[in-house]
């Protein structure tokens, strides 16, 4: 019933109160004065409008009549794609619009945290980077029931690790990603580099799986307008996350924080990857405006011929083989000193846990998994080996295969799942990364990166 229908259901009520009242308080002018009949007749018109009120507030969101599902996700994105293709066949199966508020990807995190923080839910689905986990997990509804343990079994590796905290998987996975190589491989495959770089280095001239080969290969190349690769030094958490990958190949066991809590920052493998981001630097084989890149600006200069080789997410190689049709290769992440690793980049469905819709919002999540394929259609990536495997042969989605051996990679790790990880990242990690590639002693800065870090963490 609308609010209109509601507000004549109340007056009548209240008309019947009324008639009631006046029948059991009808008394004679005589035995009552004129003052005490106001009293009553005010009395009675109070508790009319009472009814009238609670017949009009019985129409709120939550009511059992409201057939829509409110979802969260960033603008302009895949999410939001794949949630606008989605939402007739579920409201054909449910009954349910599906109602999507796309914002910009920090305006994600912002409303959701607020809500949390309110304890009042103004969606009830979102989708969200792996990295807010921690922050939000107070107010997310636990998820463990949601699907069978076979369709958990299809999930990507890391994916269930990376959304449970406290022993809770809080979150259902839509994607998953990691950095991989591409490469240039027409100037690979050209039959005079080939033999020029095996008469320098004394060995083949191939897709790098080490530090020493990707420095190589990247001295070979930068000529003639060209240079080897890119190192990201932007400011930002994928500088960060750049760096974090070869610290993962150079040993480390656990990114940040030590398995006891410590910050490990100070260990070997820190300063060996920085050592090595460094040395790229100073042989002048990555460009001079170093400090200003990250994925989007290294992928404009590979796919403008300006970069031989770049270590990219794996979508990226979509748009890099539409921009070089056939001259795009794809391996797996390089190797340090120890195996291949990489940190990867997945998000996540969730149910607010104050949505008075859960059971329709964890229907959603389910429908919505078993379209996982659409997010491979439109990024390329998705978060079901199922879909992985359909696509692994795919000579169109060559990066599948590289994302998926990275991602099952020895040292493959998340990044530390702790609720002050953004401010750990902007003002402590980015600063550091920047002063390193500028020339700074990488021991001597990791140092004081590990104080602030304590700092922040109240050690």
């Amino acid at each position: 019933m609308n609010v209109k229908g509601k507000l004549w259901s109340g007056i009548l009520a209240g008309g019947m109160v009324l008639s009631s009242f006046v029948r059991l308080f009808k008394i004679s002018r005589e035995e009552k004065s004129m003052k005490t009949t106001r009293v009553m007749m005010s009395t009675v018109l109070f508790l009319c409008f009472l009814v009238v009120l609670v017949g009009c507030g019985s129409n709120s969101a939550g009511s059992s009549n409201d057939k829509t599902l409110t979802l969260l996700v960033e603008g302009g994105g895949p999410a939001f794609e794949v949630a606008n293709k989605t939402a007739a066949k579920f409201e054909e199966q449910t009954g349910y619009k599906i109602k999507i508020d796309s914002v910009p990807y920090s305006g994600v995190y912002d409303k959701l945290k607020a809500e949390i923080d309110a304890k009042k839910s103004t969606h009830d689905v979102a989708i969200i980077d792996v990295l807010w986990f921690p922050s939000l997990a107070k107010g997310l509804e636990p998820l463990g029931n949601v699907l069978t343990e076979e369709q958990m079994n299809d999930f990507l590796p890391q994916l269930n690790q990376s959304a449970t905290i406290n022993g809770e998987l809080l979150g259902i996975p839509t994607w998953t990603n990691s950095k991989i190589l591409l490469y240039r491989k027409d100037l690979f495959e050209d039959p005079n580099n080939q033999a020029n770089f095996e008469k320098e280095f004394g060995y083949a001239l191939k897709a790098p799986t080490s530090w020493k080969e990707y420095e190589d290969v990247a001295k070979f190349f930068t000529r003639n307008g060209m240079y080897g690769t890119s190192v990201f030094g932007q400011t930002g958490g994928d500088a960060v996350s750049s760096w974090l990958d070869h610290v993962t190949q150079a040993g480390v066991d656990s990114l940040v924080l030590d398995r006891n809590g410590e910050v490990n920052i100070t260990e070997e493998p820190y300063v060996q990857s920085l050592t090595f981001l460094q040395n790229l630097v100073k042989e002048k084989v990555v460009p001079e405006d170093y400090l200003s890149i990250a994925s989007s600006e290294t992928a404009e200069l590979f796919n403008n011929g300006k970069l031989a080789m770049q270590l990219a997410w794996g979508h990226f190689y979509l748009s890099s083989d539409k921009a070089l049709p056939g001259q795009v290769g794809a391996a797996p992440m390089i190797a340090g000193a120890k195996e291949m690793g990489a940190v990867p980049g997945p998000w996540y469905q969730v149910v607010l846990k104050d949505s008075p819709k859960k059971d329709i919002a964890e229907q959603y999540l389910k429908f919505m998994y078993d379209q996982n394929e659409l997010y491979m259609e439109a990024l390329g990536v998705a978060a079901r080996k199922s879909v992985f495997e359909k696509y692994i042969d795919n000579p169109q989605y060559a990066h599948v295969k590289a994302i998926e051996a990275t991602l099952n990679g020895a040292q493959t790790q998340n990044r530390p799942q702790i609720a002050q990880w953004s401010q750990i990242e902007n003002e402590v990690l980015s600063p550091m990364l920047q002063k390193v590639l500028s020339g700074s002693d990488p021991t001597t800065e990791l140092t004081l990166a590990k104080k602030q870090i304590e700092e922040i963490l109240g050690r």
